[in-house]
């Protein structure tokens, strides 16, 4: 199964159309559990990542390299510094040309509860759908990084007559049972849809792997509406796109999966799921190797989002014992490495790091303090952390699992309520 690509000025144009004509509707409502205590006083999509980027910021800039430029982006649980980055990072938009990236709070439009679940987020603002007219509708997870151009999607949407079509990505089958899995026919028609199935049924073609739901959907507008309201009318149903919409209309209705592929190289494209604190450090940590799968340089498409006016990164001393250095790593703007050493690891902005520290293999998030002779490994340290001096982090996971958060594979989690700064309590 090929996904479908674009070759003419004809057909770029007539994705630009369509494009033009589609509304995204970006879910960011998740707490995200699996990120442990990165997602205690945020939602998932807020949490930073890539030194200078939050995760959501990842769909909306597909969004706009995409020419959509009419998002909407529904929020519900701790969504505080979710709607502030979007406010200062995505009003650029002129809404006089109808372009917008609008906020759509859980605010019990129709129901007297908050969103029950993807597709009751969406029905709950059926009547903001509406007022824009939209006709196609892309439904997108604000959780994932990668990078992808919408219209050919939508255009497979439309030139294969879907009522719905499914992005989809090739997982190793001893994998897939973490995600929704679909079994296709040759043409790419999905055939059946089992959310995180004890025994994936795998791709055709290829005994070993399978195909995954990305949680991206196409619908044209009126076939959404209707499934919307009839899943509203549904005794039982959980009002959720994998479980309940998608196995609902297969048997009855046209539903095409669209395998979202590296066309130059053929190969799987890039795509991760960052929703546990080891797939988190690991997707970071990736951006620092020679050439990463996730090209951040590429300015033909660019990640968009709001950054503070922040002084270049700052080495300082050149002592034996006390060099600022850092190899192997990226350092964001606003950050002082003063007689300290950083290796391989990846140093958001505004982080100060002492004398005869020692950072390594490690995600450091903003506004960060590393005190003078610290040794920090396999750490993520979430933002505004103070670390004492002589705080020796990664070395004694017995020591660690103590204070903080230590994942199955050693990676240690640590948030500043761990070492008793309560940021984010009034007092």
């Amino acid at each position: 199964m090929k996904s479908f690509s674009l070759s003419s000025h004809a057909e770029s144009r007539f994705v630009s159309r369509l494009t033009r004509n589609t509304l995204a509707l970006v879910l960011a409502g998740g707490r995200g559990t699996r990120l442990k205590d990165l997602t205690r006083w945020r939602v998932k999509p807020a949490v930073p990542f890539g030194g200078k980027f939050r995760i959501i910021d990842f769909p909306l800039s597909n969004c706009i390299n995409s020419g959509i430029r009419t998002v909407s982006v529904l929020t519900q649980y701790k969504s505080h510094s979710l709607i502030r980055h979007i406010q200062q990072g995505w009003n650029y938009l002129r809404s006089e040309f109808g372009e917008f990236v609008e906020l759509l709070p859980a605010q019990q439009r129709l129901e007297e509860s908050w969103y029950a679940g993807t597709a009751d987020a969406v029905y709950q603002n059926l009547d903001i759908i509406r007022s824009h007219n939209p006709e196609y509708i892309l439904i997108l997870a604000g959780d994932h990084i990668y990078k992808m151009d919408y219209g050919p999607m939508i255009a497979h949407h439309v030139e294969t007559g879907a009522d719905m079509t499914v992005g989809c990505i090739e997982v190793p089958l001893e994998t897939a049972k973490a995600f929704g899995v679909m079994a296709v026919a040759e043409d790419g028609r999905v055939l059946r849809f089992a959310e995180k199935p004890e025994h994936p049924e795998p791709m055709p073609g290829n005994s070993d792997a399978a195909l995954a739901s990305m949680g991206i959907y196409v619908f044209s507008t009126k076939f959404l509406f209707e499934q919307l309201i009839k899943d509203a009318d549904t005794p039982g149903s959980g009002h959720d796109f994998g479980h309940d919409i998608i196995p609902s209309v297969i048997d009855s209705y046209s539903v095409s999966a669209y395998l979202f592929r590296d066309v130059q190289k053929d190969t799987q494209a890039y795509w991760r799921d960052v929703g546990t604190v080891d797939a988190f450090w690991e997707a970071n940590m990736e951006l620092i190797g020679i050439t990463p799968e996730l090209n951040l340089y590429d300015k033909d498409w660019p990640i968009w989002t709001y950054q503070e006016q922040l002084p270049p990164a700052k080495f300082v001393f050149d002592d034996d014992g006390r060099r600022g250095t850092a190899i192997d790593s990226m350092v964001s703007g606003g950050c002082v490495i003063s007689g300290a050493v950083v290796r391989r690891s990846l140093v958001f902005s505004s982080v100060h790091i002492e004398a005869s520290s020692v950072v390594e293999d490690s995600v450091v998030l903003p506004n960060v303090e590393i005190g003078r002779n610290c040794r920090i490994k396999k750490a993520v340290m979430d933002k505004g952390c103070v670390i004492p001096d002589g705080t020796v982090i990664g070395e004694n996971a017995e020591n660690d699992q103590k204070k903080y958060t230590v994942s199955e594979s050693g990676i240690v989690l640590v948030t500043p309520e761990m070492l008793g700064q309560d940021l984010h309590y009034a007092r």
